[in-house]
Formats: C-alpha cells, sequence, structure tokens
C-alpha cells in the first residue's frame, strides 16, 4: 500500500453511498472482537452483582441482547450485508477500576465480508441493555469505550488495537 490511506468503500465514484459488491472476494474465517464498558456507581454495581435489580437479571439479559443485535446488524446498519454468522459471544465482566462492567463480543464466520459492525453492534446493544435494566438506580451511568479490538481474515489482513489487552 505504500503509505497509502485506503479509500472509502462504501463511496463510489460519483460520491454516493452504496453497497460493495463481494462476490469476487475470497471466502475465508473472518474473527472480530470489541469491547464497551458501563461505568456506574458501585452501589449500582453491587444491585447487579446481587442480581437485585428491578427488572431482573442484568447481565444475563444484556448478554442475549448483544448476541441477538449482533444477528440483525443488516437492518440496523444500512449498507452492512446480511451475514450468516457462526458465531456469536458477548462476555460481560465486573471491572472495579470503572467501577463498572466491561462487555466483550467475539463474532464469527466463514464468508466473503468481515464481521467487525457485528462484534461492535453486539457490544453496543449489550452496554445499552445494561444501561435499560439499572436505570431505576443509576440513571448517571456511563457507556463509552466502544471499540474494534482485533480481528481476523479477508484482504485486508489481521487488525489488533494498539491498546488492546
Amino acid at each position: 500500500m505504500s503509505g497509502e490511506k485506503p479509500g472509502l468503500t462504501h463511496i463510489d465514484a460519483s460520491g454516493e453511498a452504496h453497497m460493495v459488491d463481494v462476490s469476487d472476494k475470497t471466502e475465508t474465517v473472518r474473527i472480530a472482537t470489541a469491547e464497551g464498558r458501563v461505568k456506574m456507581a458501585p452501589e449500582t454495581l453491587a444491585l447487579i452483582r446481587q442480581g437485585n435489580a428491578k427488572k431482573g437479571d442484568v447481565i444475563g439479559t444484556a448478554r442475549l441482547a448483544g448476541i441477538m443485535a449482533a444477528k440483525r446488524t443488516a437492518d440496523l446498519i444500512p449498507l452492512c450485508h446480511p451475514l450468516m454468522l457462526t458465531k456469536v459471544a458477548v462476555e460481560i465482566e465486573e471491572d472495579a477500576a470503572l467501577p463498572g462492567l466491561r462487555v466483550t463480543a467475539t463474532a464469527k464466520l466463514t464468508g466473503k465480508t468481515g464481521v467487525e459492525m457485528e462484534a461492535l453492534t453486539a457490544v453496543s446493544v449489550a452496554c445499552l441493555t445494561i444501561y435499560d435494566m439499572a436505570k431505576a438506580a443509576d440513571k448517571a451511568m456511563e457507556i463509552g469505550s466502544i471499540r474494534l479490538l482485533e480481528k481476523s481474515g479477508g484482504k485486508s489482513g489481521d487488525f489488533r488495537h494498539p491498546e488492546a489487552r
């Protein structure tokens, strides 16, 4: 690539948005992992840990919402291809340093296009679900740091975020 930045693949020669034609791409195993965080009061984190949130199991519900969202990414993001995902995993862990919850999602398939948007969508919706489930206790929660941690497969090769743990 000789130092050139890649162009925007969803913009055609006339500057119009379009769906990328992936029909000539090679099928490869594609994996992407994303993360996000929900910062909250220590009391809210304790409420979630103890399973005492008014709406029920916050972590279990958020995990399921993230998985469901990954499967619906093409319905939410206009130029994403509908994909046959072979795996979506959402992990939610306490992070005392925030304090709050760290959400990580991994999406996988064998196909002609990547799964970065599916992983990012899973994280985003899981974080929003955590907020929804616990907002009665803490409306000041903050959702943030949503980012792609790593991806593999495809023509562009592998990527690892410089700050990924």
